[in-house]
């Protein structure tokens, strides 16, 4: 019963992406839109800045922005350095 499952499990998803793939005409995107004014395209290294570089820079100023935010935020509060914890017991 185990092979049984598999092999329907298995033609079910190859079923399902081949359905999806002919679905999705790609030939499609050649034809042009009335008023469809495409620009020029992206080289290489535009491609590579816009998609890869920009968002990592991104995180690092916020994350940066976060941290100079959090650290100066602990040194305006003077209550919780100077709160002692320990009992003196004295028997």
């Amino acid at each position: 019963m185990d092979k049984k499952n598999a092999l329907r499990a298995g033609a079910l998803a190859a079923g399902t992406t081949l359905m999806m793939l002919l679905m999705s005409s790609p030939a499609l995107a050649l034809t042009r839109d009335d008023g469809d004014d495409p620009g020029p395209g992206l080289s290489v290294v535009e491609t590579l800045g816009l998609y890869v570089v920009a968002p990592i820079a991104l995180f690092v100023i916020i994350a940066g922005l976060v941290m100079v935010g959090d650290k100066s935020h602990k040194k305006k509060d003077p209550t919780s350095s100077n709160i002692s914890t320990q009992a003196e017991a004295k028997a």
